[in-house]
Parts: C-alpha cells; structure tokens; sequence
C-alpha cells in the first residue's frame, strides 16, 4: 500500500497552533498545540486518537475553516490565504467529508440538489447535469439517474455516505478530509466505504485526511499514521510499523483493545486532561502503563516522564515517536 513520498507535501501542518479562549477568566485551551503534518499527493494519512484530543479542531483548521493561533497550513507549498476568495478557491480543491450523513444532507434536497450545490456555489460553466452524474457513479451510486430525484429518507446510510461523497467529488477536489467517514454505519458497510476511498485514490490520485479513533480503520486504508493526544502528534509513521511495532505507550494501549489484538487490553485509567490545564512534562505520564508499571523507573526517566516537556515531532514520512521511554528504550527518536 506504500509508495515513496514525493519531496513536495501537497498539505502541510506547520507548528500550529489553535486556542480557544478560557471562560470566566481561565487560560487557554490549547486544542492543537504545535503540530507539523505533511499528506502527500496520492497518500492517506489517517489521524487518530480518543474524543477531546484535538484531532476534528486540527482537521478543520487544515480546512481553513478554524483560523490557526500561530503556525501556518501550506497547500502544494504556498500558504493558505486568509481572504475569502483565497478560502473558497482552497476549498474547491480540498473537501469535508462528514461523519453523519443524515446530518450532512438537507432532508428537502433530493440527491440530484445536494450533489449540484457544491457546482452552484462555485460557478461551474460546465454540464451540471453530466457532472452530477460522473460524480454520482464514482462514488458507486449507479446508475446515477436512479438517484437523481430520491430524498436522504428513501436511502440507506451506506448510499446516504455516497451522496456526501459524491458531493464532495463533483468539485474534482485534490484532497478530502474525512471525518470518522464510516463511524455511523452498519458493519457490512463499512468494508465498502473503505474501499471506496481506496479505489478513488486509486483512480483519481486523490489524498486523503481520515480523521479516526479507530486503529483498526488506519489499518484498513491509511499508508501512515498519526496517533494524537492532548492537542499534540505523539507518534507518526508508516501504518505497518506503527502498527505492527507501536513505541509510544499510549498507541500501544489504543491497539491493544482491538478485537485482534494479543495478550491482555491496557485499560486507560481517568480521562485526557484539560486541554486549558495541560500538566508538565510528558502530557500522558498520568495515564501512562509505563510509568505506573516502573518500566520507565528502571529505564531511568521517569522524572522527565512527569516534568520534562517533549519536542513537537517534525512533519515529514519518517517514524517519530514523542516518549522518554521510548528514547531511552530504542535510542533517539525525534
């Protein structure tokens, strides 16, 4: 499923940063909190970790849909622009696609509607009509014109996804961002979205943001990873290797839950902490197995576990991992 990255990213993360303000005079809530993620043309990358952990507030300032705090979001090397001219331009060429479809269509919209506004709001010169439906039979509704004058109530969520889909597609975008695409759906159609998005990939050279909790899905579709904690990238890689051997403690407990996992499931204790209080040194060293264990006593660092802060992991193909043990364990790491 891997191929050699080119050099130029076609999306890039550069230390951003967003911030949401504190209520009744707390501080900031760090929700990204310096992140540098490049997708390449052609890749799917999937982001992943629990709820709260910053992954949909980074997703969407990559939209330019949250302005950034500080840091920059690159596409094909130049910054996003801020206007809105800039932002509707951007978006043509990189598309949401959103976790519940029913929520995503307007129930007084037929297929036809819903997959045309995109083209509406943009302008298209073109044949809507042959453009609704190329887009319609790529996202495997087929044939198209069955659909055109069906409402969301008379679909499935496998075909409402496809409609979304297809929505997103009749704009011939470069890159989608999907947000826990296949998290609504029944398991028999999960396979099948997946797949999807593997054969536009395929046939469109299309990249792909997945943002996901599910590891098992990263394994599914993504060529890399990139595992996400309290607003920072703790881990990132090719998806056999981060998968396979897994380095930072807390990737390893979210693998280890998975329905084919071996040996016993490593149970998270407490919840992520405050994105507005985030503690000192390594921000998973109070839900940490390793740690707990004395596993990282032993390897000599635990002090820095719970005091020495972690350098933000550079973007780029390479595996990185952000964990003391880990450094101490396999050698250098960032």
């Amino acid at each position: 499923m891997t191929t050699t990255p080119p050099a130029v990213p076609l999306l890039s993360a550069e230390a951003l940063k967003v911030m949401f303000p504190g209520r009744r005079g707390a501080a900031p809530a760090r929700a990204v909190d310096g992140v540098d993620l490049d997708i390449r043309p052609g890749e799917i990358v999937a982001l992943v970790g629990e709820s709260g952990c910053g992954k949909t507030t980074l997703a969407r300032s990559l939209l330019g849909l949250v302005p950034p705090t500080s840091g920059r979001v690159t596409f094909g090397g130049e910054p996003l622009g801020r206007s809105a001219r800039a932002l509707k331009a951007y978006r043509k060429r990189v598309q949401l696609v959103l976790q519940d479809p029913s929520g995503s269509l307007n129930p007084r919209h037929t297929v036809y509607d819903a997959v045309a506004e995109g083209l509406r709001i943009h302008g298209y010169a073109g044949d809507e009509r042959a453009a609704v439906s190329g887009a319609l039979a790529r996202a495997g509704l087929r044939p198209p014109e069955r659909f055109f004058l069906k409402y969301p109530h008379e679909l499935s969520g496998g075909q409402r996804q496809r409609v979304v889909i297809a929505g997103a597609l009749v704009l011939e975008p470069e890159l989608i961002v999907a947000d826990e695409p296949v998290a609504s759906l029944d398991a028999s159609v999960r396979g099948e979205i997946l797949a999807l998005l593997l054969r536009l990939r395929e046939e469109l050279g299309l990249s792909a943001l997945v943002v996901t909790h599910d590891l098992g899905l990263a394994w599914n579709i993504a060529d890399r990873v990139a595992v996400m904690y309290l607003g920072r990238i703790v881990e990132t890689g090719d998806v056999e290797q981060i998968l396979t051997a897994p380095r930072h403690p807390y990737t390893r407990a979210l693998l280890s839950v998975l329905p084919e996992a071996e040996g016993e499931p490593v149970i998270l204790t407490g919840e992520p902490p405050d994105p507005s209080k985030v503690p000192p040194g390594c921000r998973f060293h109070a839900r940490c197995q390793v740690l707990a264990s004395g596993e990282a006593e032993r390897a000599g660092v635990a002090d820095a576990c719970r005091t020495k802060d972690l350098p933000v992991l550079a973007g780029g193909a390479e595996t990185r991992v952000a964990c003391h043990w880990a450094a101490a364990s396999v050698g250098a790491v960032t």
